[in-house]
Formats: C-alpha cells, sequence, structure tokens
C-alpha cells in the first residue's frame, strides 16, 4: 500500500505539471495569435468587404429554435441587423410549442411559399417554409418543422435550405455583433490552406444592455453563476482556444457560434441527430473527412468577442448544461474510438483526442480520486501537512493566474467594459472560483458520465429564459431525448 501511496502521489505531481507546462504554451502561444490577428485584420480589411461586396463570401446565418417566445423577435431583429453585405438568416423552428412560430410570422410578416427543398442530410420532416412579404426582412427565411430532439437535427434542416457555401451555426439564445460576418470570414480569405471552420470569442449576454436585438452596453453579469462563467469562457476561447489554433490543434468550434464549411460539413454527413455534444462531433467528422480524402485544412480561431449568450442564470440550470455536456464528452470518445492514436488522423488520433482523453475527460475522476486519496492519507496520519498546503497554494495560484492572463488578453483584443472597476470585479470574484464554482462543474461532469454509462433518459431540461428585455417574462423550455 505505501508502494502505491507513493506512486500516486508522483502520478498526480507529474499531471499537474503537465497540465501547468501545457497552459503556460497556450497562453504564449495565444498571445502571439492576437498580436499577429489584431495586425493583419483591421477595420482596413473588413471596410474592403462593404465597399466591394463582389468578394465578400455570401453567408448563411442559421439559428434553431424551440419555445423561444421570449427572446426569438430580438434574436432575429440582432441577426438581420448584421452589417455584411452578402448574408441570410435561416430560423428553424424545432417543432415548437409555444408562441414562437406565431411571434415570427406576425412580427416579420411571414408568408408560406412553395420551395424545393432537397435533403441533403438527414433530418425531421420539414412541414414548412416561410418568406416575409416586406422587403425589409427579404433576407430571412423561416423553416417549420417536426421536433428532432437535439439542436442537431435541426442544424441539419437549416443546412438543406441554406443557399452558400458558408454558414453560421448559432443559437437564439445569442446576440451577434453586427461586424459579426466580416471577422470570422477574413482568416478563410487569407489562408491558402482551405479553411474549414472558424470559431470566436463567446461571453456572458446576462446583465448586458439591449435595444432592438443590439447590445448598447456590454456589462458583466450580476449574478454569481453567469459571473464565474464570463471568465471560465474568456479562460477558454482566448486562452485555450487561440493557443491551440497556433498549431491547428482546435479540439472544437463551439455550438453557440462558428462559421463552417458547408460543403464539407455535408461531405461528412451532417450533424448526428443523436449527439449530444454536437459541436464536437461535427469538428472530428470534419476533420476526418479531411484527412480520409487527404486534404490539408485549417480550422482558426478568432480572438474578436462575436457572440453574446445568455447563460445559465443558477446553479440548477448550469447544472443540467454541464450534465449534457460531460455526458456528450463520454459519448465523443466511444463514438469516435477509432480515431484515437490513428496515424491516419494525424494530429487529431495523435494529439488533440489524447490530450481531451487525459486533461478533459479524466480531469474530474482525477479529482475526485484526489479528494479521496487526500481523506485517506488524513485519516491515517500519513499527510504532511506543510507540504500539503504548499501545493494546494501553487495549484491554487495557476489557476488564478491563468484567469488573470485571460481577462488581460480581453481587454488587450478589446475594452468590453466601461470602465475598469467592472474588470477588476471579474477579477476579484474568480479568485473565489476554485473553491465556490469549480467543485459543481466536477460534479456535474461526472453526473453526466454516469447517465450515459447507466444509459439513463435524458432530459435536455427546463432553459429558463430571462430574455433580452426588461418587459419580456421568463418561459420554461424543455426538449426530451432518449
Amino acid at each position: 500500500m505505501e508502494i502505491l501511496t507513493y506512486v500516486y502521489q508522483y502520478l498526480v505531481y507529474f499531471y499537474a505539471c503537465l497540465i501547468t507546462l501545457i497552459y503556460f504554451v497556450l497562453a504564449v502561444f495565444g498571445y502571439f495569435k492576437i498580436v499577429r490577428n489584431k495586425a493583419k485584420y483591421t477595420d482596413k480589411e473588413e471596410s474592403i468587404l462593404k465597399t466591394h461586396p463582389e468578394i465578400a463570401p455570401a453567408i448563411s446565418v442559421v439559428a434553431p429554435a424551440y419555445n423561444e417566445e421570449v427572446i426569438i423577435i430580438d434574436n432575429v431583429q440582432s441577426l438581420l441587423n448584421l452589417d455584411y453585405p452578402n448574408f441570410e438568416v435561416i430560423i428553424v423552428n424545432d417543432g415548437s410549442k409555444d408562441s414562437t412560430l406565431q411571434l415570427l410570422i406576425d412580427n416579420f410578416n411571414l408568408e408560406e411559399i412553395p420551395f424545393p427543398y432537397i435533403e441533403r442530410v438527414k433530418c425531421k420532416e420539414v412541414k414548412r417554409i416561410f418568406r416575409s412579404t416586406n422587403e425589409q426582412f427579404h433576407r430571412l427565411t423561416v423553416v417549420d418543422k417536426e421536433n428532432g430532439g437535439t439542436k442537431a437535427d435541426a442544424m441539419n434542416a437549416g443546412i438543406n435550405v441554406a443557399k452558400y457555401n458558408y454558414f453560421i451555426n448559432t443559437d437564439v439564445d445569442c446576440i451577434l455583433a453586427k461586424d459579426t460576418l466580416s471577422k470570422v470570414i477574413l482568416p478563410v480569405l487569407d489562408s491558402k490552406v482551405p479553411v474549414i471552420a472558424v470559431g470566436a470569442t463567446m461571453r456572458m449576454v446576462n446583465g448586458c444592455e439591449i435595444s432592438n436585438g443590439q447590445i448598447t452596453q456590454v456589462k458583466p453579469p450580476s449574478r454569481l453563476v453567469p459571473l464565474f462563467q464570463e471568465t471560465e469562457y474568456l479562460r477558454s476561447y482566448l486562452l485555450a482556444k487561440m493557443g491551440w489554433s497556433a498549431f491547428n490543434l482546435i479540439p472544437n468550434v463551439s455550438g453557440g457560434f462558428g462559421l463552417f464549411d458547408k460543403t464539407v460539413v455535408i461531405e461528412a454527413g451532417g450533424y448526428d441527430s443523436l449527439s449530444h455534444a454536437e459541436d464536437m462531433d461535427m469538428t472530428f467528422r470534419m476533420i476526418a473527412y479531411m484527412c480520409d480524402q487527404g486534404k490539408e485544412y485549417r480550422i482558426e480561431q478568432i480572438p474578436d468577442t462575436c457572440c453574446w449568450t445568455e447563460g445559465p442564470p443558477n446553479l440548477k440550470v448550469l447544472g443540467r448544461q454541464r450534465t449534457r455536456w460531460g455526458r456528450g464528452l463520454l459519448q465523443i470518445f466511444v463514438v469516435h474510438k477509432g480515431l484515437m492514436f490513428n496515424r491516419k488522423y494525424g494530429r487529431l488520433g495523435l494529439l488533440v483526442m489524447p490530450y481531451a482523453l487525459l486533461f478533459e475527460f479524466m480531469a474530474p475522476i482525477i479529482e475526485v480520486v484526489g479528494l479521496g486519496f487526500l481523506i485517506y492519507l488524513a485519516y491515517t496520519n500519513q499527510l504532511n501537512s506543510e507540504t500539503f498546503w504548499l501545493m494546494l497554494l501553487f495549484v491554487y495560484m495557476i489557476g488564478a493566474t491563468m484567469s488573470l492572463v485571460s481577462i488581460s488578453l480581453d481587454v488587450m483584443v478589446k475594452k468590453q467594459y466601461k470602465t475598469y472597476w467592472e474588470y477588476l470585479r471579474l477579477i476579484f470574484v474568480s479568485a473565489f472560483e476554485a473553491i465556490i464554482y469549480h467543485p459543481f462543474i466536477v460534479f456535474f461532469s461526472l453526473r453526466g458520465y454516469w447517465q450515459f454509462m447507466t444509459k439513463s433518459s435524458f432530459k435536455w431540461g427546463d432553459m429558463t429564459r430571462q430574455g433580452f428585455s426588461k418587459e419580456n417574462t421568463t418561459t420554461p423550455i424543455e426538449n426530451t431525448v432518449s
């Protein structure tokens, strides 16, 4: 037992050192990638696309909606107000049971039209397609379909209807910056290697001031749970994903916002309607397709905040979301086990998947086992209190430093908050993330693993929308997948 104790302690020590080293490397390379992006992609390049629309690739913006009556009008207005010469907006009503569809019909003067629908990727039956009789909303198309149980199924319907070769995958609880499309298409135009997807920074819309579907002032969330998520998102996008993008090793383009090459998505089979992590699943299958075809590819990440999403306002809703993420992560390794350590799939099989397995999937398990081991050492009087507190402080300081670096990178990209006091508030709250917020994330992830392994019936659950306007009331949203 004593030998096992020493072996385990050294394994945890080297595990912690390795993840610290990885994040240090990501922070350094992420910083230089941000510096290069700021120098390369300026307002000048974006203005060229607007003044010469013939060189701006057309983009379809696809947003599925299920029982979204609280926020649907603000969201559609936001999407229609995007500042880009060539785009369309496709809202997929995924069998809503509330007044989502009727609100769209009434507010945007929609009428059902004959449409030559071709099912390029599989989804539930598309019943009707609507377009506006008002020229002001000529970019808008609304698809009414049977509920498919997942966002992935609704996205497939949107892809079948999309006219253009690039599409944005977003959610109706998101508000996009007006210059979003110009920013995400520039890396595609600038690369000699085909860019099959582009991600951007997402952050919390909770607390922001919204008028007519546009953010008039960015503010940090007022409630604690989304405030923790704000720092978490900045760390994920500006530190981790910007660092990974320097090596073309991005593991997934977020399901909340991303630009995709439609042809590659269709050839890869579209979104998996049974997936609970459709963003990572789609990214893996796109990469696998490119490797199977022997084609070069890149997945890019830009540092700009292009998308504000309504994050879970409390632990109950956060638990549903993170349990689904945990369930989806385990599902990814089961579905794509053939890619792991497979040289045919290059960096995906040899680097991306092993990293995700060791440092994302295994992390909650290692933490819980470590806690149990710590209790055992304390009970058997084998705990070196001086070393324990020193190591605990070391781990805490590493986490706090990474959060501080992420917030600093955000200020470097663009000072989103009006005052630095708001950033100080974010820094202060992030100091307690490891103590207050992180233990819940570990628990929710493990619950997701357990649900997947026991094949429990899975309910996406009620997502209570707060809405973007003060006059809106909250509405529960429920979706069920067996």
